[in-house]
């Protein structure tokens, strides 16, 4: 069976990995798999019977030779389950590599998500690939060259701790003697000692003794990037491959009752597939594909049972369906003696809309079936998971399925799901041809997950003194990430609440943090305003998390907030914001002007200062915080879905409006290293200051409180 998966031409394009790192896998994988015994390459079983789910990491242990192979030409191939989707996981984990295998990152040959050769690394989400599996690859690593030193050493007979490993060479100091990794590269002990498990307790190198990590490593496939090489998902074409097409329903709830399928079977090369709900075209060019369904879409008739909310109720409609879902309450003290004690007591609501999570690359697969065995090439997020759901929904077993994931267009947590990659494959088989399913923008922004809508209703008291004493946080629909307070309150109440969600929704950038954030950090800023308070001193006197307080006030230095704040004036404001979530902490000032006769919120200013522990690459670390500013930018300001009669009314660019260039505003990033703390994640957090800055900024220059996101301008237009 294994033989069956492998009896094929390995191509490096097809693999998601560059013709540099894959150089040696041009060979035909029967081949790849006899060499096997010579120590040169990473054994396929190995990388194929891995652990299916695993949370973040590896699950169990893995063998070295699963992580770690060395090369003939004295480069190293290197293994990993993670996705690169533009964050910049290819340098990390490559430099991760090279300064424990002491190499420069030029020398290591990455391979990144084929569950054919590659350990199951868990889902590329969360910000989990710095805090699980940067230390995963390093510890292989570690372990391959403590491995190589002792069998150096035993050759040798002098004591291993004696010997050096630098630039892919083990010498001895005393007699000069020099071995490199590629002299080794067809040893067959090296062979053997691979075999052994990667070592939990291997010491890896200290920060303060970084090389390779610390510095800004550009993605080793850039060039391929820019010039057009590099081939994502929805570039893959396989010999004689045809293109398909889905019937998708008139609106959401809607069933298919009845259909002709008549007049497209009749189409010359098209292949019409209905099983159930799905009905499916392929033909030679996607063009001709879409007449198909267009065809028989003329015939459909569909049943609607189910009421379907609109986006202008849909607030309401959470908080009347809350806490049908699950719950989480966290207290502290008494929030009802709290309040009743209050010299000033506030209560106020914020609402999130529904946003898309706008990937440049919609979902896109191709599906191939070659005697049983199912190839699929897609941009999800966890290969292995999307390998066990092709092969529950095909009814065969997961070694018959391998999913390879090139370097793709973006997810931003919305590819977590494998729907372009099972039509594909449904239309594979019944035509007997490779397929290739491009999911158009408008089915994205459509029949792909939401980042969930939020209605969040906050209280807080004040005592006589303007000090906070009470909080009560109900956060409805959009999760738990981030709802806890950082700041220090005798009398807490928060509670995260589920509710009955019309859209499909799921994860998002920084989960339910954009949400809960933006409704914490703006109330904060009300009941700073209700004692007389600085916001920024009110947040100080309130906080002992000294690495929020931290960022917080190296945010304000370098924005200058205590000037700025006096000497603005008219219709320009400044506001802040701060957080923490998947442990590191940001904080934001923004400038904002107000066009007050349009109703426009203009940024024109972000300063954001960011803290994840020790910053592995700080040109990657800053263009993910940049990219943050920005994104929240839109979520902030203009994105939201809007849907009436289960059916959406913004699905494209023209009237779902992400930030464009003109809207790109003055960023002043300043990245806090701090060294004495494992590494975090740094793509995610650093978006959740962005939307309570600027609605804080927009209540300093005019007085109008928002409290909805995005921030509607209309509110305001002078009369």
């Amino acid at each position: 069976m294994i033989e069956d998966l492998l009896d094929e031409t390995v191509d490096p394009q097809l693999s998601g990995q560059s013709d540099e790192s894959c150089q040696e896998l041009k060979l035909s994988r029967r081949t790849f798999v006899q060499l096997l015994g010579a120590g040169l390459l990473i054994t396929v079983t190995e990388g194929v019977s891995l652990g299916r789910r695993s949370g973040g990491r590896s699950r169990g242990s893995i063998t070295v030779a699963a992580r770690v192979h060395l090369n003939l030409d004295g480069t190293i191939t290197v293994m990993t389950g993670k996705v690169e989707e533009g964050q910049g996981s290819r340098a990390q984990l490559t430099q991760a590599a090279a300064e424990e295998l002491r190499v420069g990152a030029d020398r290591i040959r990455l391979v990144m998500a084929d569950t054919a050769l590659v350990p199951d690394d868990g889902i590329t989400a969360g910000s989990r690939t710095t805090p699980y599996t940067v230390p995963a690859v390093r510890r292989g690593a570690a372990t391959a060259r403590e491995l190589l030193t002792r069998l150096a050493a035993k050759q040798w007979r002098v004591d291993g701790s004696a010997l050096k490993v630098r630039d892919g060479a083990i010498t001895n100091p005393k007699t000069k003697q020099t071995i490199t990794y590629g002299d080794l590269a067809e040893s067959k002990e090296v062979a053997e000692a691979f075999k052994q498990g990667v070592s939990s307790d291997v010491a890896v190198t200290a920060v303060s003794e970084w090389k390779v990590l610390g510095n800004s490593v550009a993605r080793p496939n850039n060039r391929d990037l820019v010039t057009g090489a590099h081939r994502y998902p929805s570039d893959i074409v396989r010999p004689n491959m045809l293109y398909g097409k889905m019937l998708r329903p008139p609106s959401y709830g809607a069933t298919l009752e009845s259909i002709d399928l008549s007049r497209a079977k009749a189409m010359k090369d098209v292949v019409v597939v209905r099983d159930g709900q799905f009905v499916g075209c392929a033909a030679p060019s996607s063009f001709r594909a879409g007449q198909a369904i267009e065809a028989v879409a003329k015939t459909a008739s569909w049943k609607t049972t189910t009421a379907h909310p609109s986006s202008k109720e849909i607030f309401s409609y959470l908080k009347e369906r809350a806490r049908s879902g699950r719950s989480r309450a966290n207290t502290r003290g008494s929030t009802e003696q709290g309040l009743a004690r209050a010299a000033k007591a506030l209560s106020e609501t914020y609402e999130v809309a529904y946003i898309q999570h706008v990937p440049m690359e919609p979902r896109a697969a191709v599906a191939e079936w070659s005697r049983g065995n199912l190839t699929v090439w897609a941009g999800i997020d966890w290969p292995q998971r999307i390998q066990g759901d092709l092969a529950r929904a095909f009814g065969i077993s997961s070694e018959r399925v391998r999913v390879i994931v090139p370097d793709m267009g973006g997810g931003f947590g919305g590819k977590h799901s494998g729907e372009a990659a099972e039509e594909a494959a449904r239309l594979a088989k019944a035509s007997g041809h490779p397929v290739c399913v491009q999911w158009s923008r408008a089915e994205e922004f459509t029949w792909a997950y939401f980042r969930p809508a939020a209605a969040i209703e906050c209280k807080g008291g004040l005592d006589s003194k303007g000090s906070l004493i009470a909080w009560e946080f109900t956060s409805i629909n959009p999760g738990s990430a981030a709802i806890d307070t950082p700041y220090n309150i005798p009398n807490t109440r928060i509670l995260s609440v589920g509710s009955d969600s019309p859209l499909r929704q799921g994860p998002y950038r920084c989960l339910a943090a954009t949400a809960n954030n933006f409704a914490r950090e703006s109330f904060m800023d009300e009941l700073a305003a209700a004692a007389g308070a600085d916001p920024l001193e009110f947040r100080l006197a309130h906080l002992e998390n000294q690495r929020i307080r931290t960022v917080l006030e190296t945010a304000a230095k370098h924005f200058d907030w205590p000037a700025r704040r006096k000497r603005v004036t008219g219709d320009v404001g400044v506001g802040l914001a701060c957080g923490t979530e998947k442990n590191s902490c940001v904080a934001a000032c923004v400038e904002v002007g107000i066009d007050r006769r349009g109703g426009e919120i203009k940024v024109n200013e972000v300063c954001e200062a960011f803290e994840c522990g020790p910053i592995q690459n700080p040109a990657n670390l800053l263009s993910q915080v940049q990219g943050c500013i920005i994104m929240g930018l839109g979520g902030a300001l203009r994105e939201e879905m809007k849907f009436e009669d289960g059916r959406i009314l913004n699905a494209g660019f023209a009237d779902y409006l992400v930030p464009r260039f003109r809207d790109v505003p003055k960023i002043d990033v300043h990245l806090v290293n701090k060294t004495d703390i494992p590494s975090a994640g740094g793509g995610e957090t650093p978006i959740i200051a962005v939307a309570p800055a600027i609605g804080n900024a927009v209540f300093a220059a005019t007085g109008v409180r928002i409290r909805s996101m995005p921030m509607r301008g209309g509110l305001l237009k002078r009369a």
